[in-house]
């Protein structure tokens, strides 16, 4: 290999940035961005061939461009809501006289696979079909980060699926997609610590959609589990009923506090000597570009905006400008409040709300805030409260009463049931038994390759370096030749060598003869392959065998380390 380890390299902000790229998996091109060496490039292909295994059996392969024209996803109406997508066009004005045109760079694929199945899939007989492809993927991340785990060039596996129901369309998302995810996940080798959570369902869906989370300290998704139900649930869409807290015995008399350029919730708390949990945390937004939204939560939490969509049954949620806020509260951003908005403005309050006693919002008056405000004497109690903030530790399932559990974790792969949103886009309808035109519904599946790459090395690490699961090890055996200045030594090296290769057996040979041993085991750990065999003047007759998982190795000859390699032949 032209690579080799570069120990002396900076450390990274994660365990997989700095890893696979001392061990020579990995360069950083610039941020977000990677060229994959050649020990990078076989556990890709490792991890991508199972993944294809899996998936031969539920779908068929293509191959997508990577370039799309801009009409496409005008036509979905992706091309201005989407905030990752990117674009390319002539670099300079050489290239510009050439052609102006402008082409999307994928970030994903409903918007060019649609209108391809539907030219050959047109009647009830040719469906349900499905078909997937491994390929890069592009995406303008505000801030690349976490090695691997967030890039703006990545390689992802893509599944798409047509059907004639929505029944049809489950039955496959539930019965054949979600149980070739475990397949694939269980082979890699992270099984069982990866888990199904419920997620949003973004703007394909009014309903759900699914991740498949592995716990991962370093993980960027925080993970809710009701023990009773067993069910995961992802942070933005864990219903949550709010911890009770004492509230006061008696009602105070309301009044305004000034305390100017007091915006946050930070500084309001230090300033009026509350806590959080005795604030209201106002926001105000537009839906679907008309009606105008107050939505009020206990100050220690956050709206979740999804969660406010659904409820006030809204395509489309956007805070308010700066000058629209004050036209409706009077006030500049920050003191927003529920006493006295227009009747026009529809409020949804947080049912952590419910109970409260003197509690303080915002006075809708700039530099003021209300403080002992009281339901009913100061300002109508709402006929219903709501489950509109983010969960938060602690915090317990409504349905069951259970305190979460909550963990950290890593997205490793989603199931999407996007329904009719791409086939009406593209006026993809299928021709029914019966002669009549009835609309197709479909499902999305993601896989990140590279993204799992980055995901196991955060999982299965130690002080020393990486530590590969078999099935996606690049090599099986790293065999470190020492002494091999010496000829019948480099020769029973290179045997070994051989006879491993003979067998099937994938072997990273270290023959470097200018190398010290203790630079060859630094190598050896680093590079995390699952076993590791010495041939030296001590080893004498026999090798030395070490798994990467064991402190200990031993001495054993070749057929003994058959054996443990569970080779037959």
């Amino acid at each position: 290999m032209f690579s080799h380890t570069l120990k002396s390299s900076k450390d990274f902000e994660t365990a997989n940035a700095t890893l696979l790229t001392k061990a020579g998996f990995v360069d950083q091109i610039m941020a977000g961005v990677y060229a994959y060496l050649p020990l990078g490039v076989k556990v890709i292909s490792k991890i991508s061939n199972i993944v294809r295994e899996e998936m031969d059996k539920i779908g068929t392969e293509v191959y997508l461009p990577a370039l799309s024209p801009l009409s496409n996803w005008e036509l979905t109406g992706r091309l201005n809501t989407v905030d990752v997508l990117m674009k390319t066009s002539g670099a300079n004005e050489i290239s510009k006289r050439k052609s102006t045109n402008e082409y999307i760079l994928n970030c994903t694929h409903e918007d060019v696979i649609t209108p391809i199945v539907q030219k050959f899939n047109f009647t009830y007989k040719s469906l349900p079909t499905a078909v997937y492809q491994i390929q890069s993927k592009y995406r303008n991340e505000a801030r690349a980060k976490s090695g691997l785990l967030r890039g703006r060039e990545f390689i992802m596996k893509d599944l798409y699926s047509f059907h004639t129901s929505e029944e049809s369309l489950l039955d496959y998302y539930f019965n054949k997609a979600i149980p070739a995810y475990k397949k694939v996940f269980e082979r890699i080798g992270i099984g069982a610590e990866t888990v199904i959570a419920v997620a949003s369902g973004g703007d394909f869906t009014d309903k759900y959609s699914h991740e498949f989370q592995t716990k991962c300290e370093t993980g960027e998704d925080w993970i809710f589990y009701d023990k009773k139900l067993n069910q995961y649930f992802n942070k933005e869409v864990t219903p949550s009923k709010a911890p009770y807290i004492l509230q006061d015995a008696q009602m105070q008399p309301m009044h305004e506090v000034y305390g100017e350029h007091i915006v946050g919730m930070k500084e309001l708390v230090e300033f009026l000597k509350v806590p959080a949990e005795k604030c209201m945390k106002t926001l105000l937004f537009r839906a679907d570009g008309t009606r105008i939204i107050a939505a009020g939560v206990r100050g220690n939490y956050d709206i979740d905006e999804e969660k406010l969509k659904k409820i006030v049954k809204a395509k489309k949620l956007e805070m308010l400008d700066e000058v629209t806020l004050k036209e409706v509260t009077g006030a500049e951003v920050g003191y927003a409040g529920i006493i006295g908005l227009p009747e026009n403005v529809e409020i949804y309050v947080d049912e952590s709300m419910e109970n409260a006693i003197n509690f303080e919002c915002g006075a809708n008056k700039t530099n003021y805030h209300n403080i002992n405000v009281n339901w009913e004497r100061d300002v109508k109690k709402p006929s219903k409260f709501y489950d509109i903030k983010i969960a938060m530790s602690g915090d317990l399932n409504p349905e069951t009463g259970e305190v979460y559990e909550v963990f950290k974790a890593s997205e490793v792969g989603n199931v999407f049931p996007l329904n009719t949103k791409f086939s009406d886009a593209f006026g993809y309808k299928y021709m029914a038994e019966d002669g009549t035109e009835k609309q197709v519904y479909m499902g999305s599946y993601g896989i990140g390759i590279s993204r799992l790459m980055g995901i196991v090395v955060e999982k299965f690490h130690d002080e020393k370096g990486i530590i590969w699961p078999e099935s996606i090890a690049p090599y099986k055996v790293h065999l470190l030749g020492l002494n091999l200045e010496d000829e019948a030594i480099k020769a029973k090296a290179e045997d070994i060598y051989a006879r491993l290769n003979d067998l099937g057996i994938e072997v990273l040979y270290d023959d470097r003869q200018e190398v010290m041993p203790g630079e060859k085991f630094a190598d050896s750990d680093l590079i995390g392959l699952p076993y590791r065999v010495v041939v030296s003047r001590k080893t004498a007759d026999k090798i030395e065998v070490k798994k990467r998982t064991e402190k200990e190795s031993k001495l054993v000859d070749f057929e003994e380390f058959k054996e443990i390699l569970n080779v037959r032949n």
